[in-house]
């Protein structure tokens, strides 16, 4: 879990300065978007909302909008992404995963071993990485991003990180 919130933190940050938001608050948000994954992981109805529950009781001021898109990742039909930070988290959630399953198929099992045209392939099979929801990754287009620039976008951020990743 602790490698899926640093390589959401990681691709928040490069999609805020991508959009010339403040690339502080959404890499945090990224970083604090699962922190409920393992209490909630059998129940999802709790996730995201337990997460803020959890910020909020460790004495932390979370402001509105990073709760709100804590929250809206995790699909409630009551609130749903709406800003585009609850839109990038939306869809950054399953594509780190993508990205991890398509190293881990490479003999290397490193990052550095493909490449953004590796993984678009990969996201076209169907079959491959069946856990990276494809509808809420290629959601990237909703808020003015194709999915071939979102694919480098992140592929790009975690080969940042790859050591700290492991990949």
């Amino acid at each position: 879990m602790k490698k899926h919130l640093l390589a959401a933190e990681s691709v928040m940050r490069a999609l805020a300065k991508r959009f010339g938001e403040d690339e502080d608050k959404w890499g945090l948000t990224g970083l604090l978007h699962d922190v409920d994954y393992l209490e909630t992981k059998s129940d999802f109805r709790r996730h995201g909302y337990r997460s803020v529950e959890i910020i909020k009781n460790e004495g932390y001021d979370l402001p509105e909008d990073m709760a709100r898109a804590i929250i809206a990742h995790a699909c409630h039909p009551e609130l749903l992404p709406q800003t585009l930070l609850d839109k990038a988290l939306y869809a950054v959630d399953p594509l780190t995963g993508l990205i991890v399953a398509a190293a881990l198929i490479h003999p290397t099992k490193k990052l550095s071993s493909i490449d953004t045209s590796f993984i678009l392939k990969r996201f076209k099979e169907k079959r491959f990485a069946a856990g990276a929801n494809r509808e809420q990754i290629k959601s990237c287009e909703s808020f003015g991003i194709t999915l071939e620039e979102f694919i480098d976008i992140g592929f790009k951020a975690m080969l940042n990180i790859s050591k700290e990743l492991g990949l």
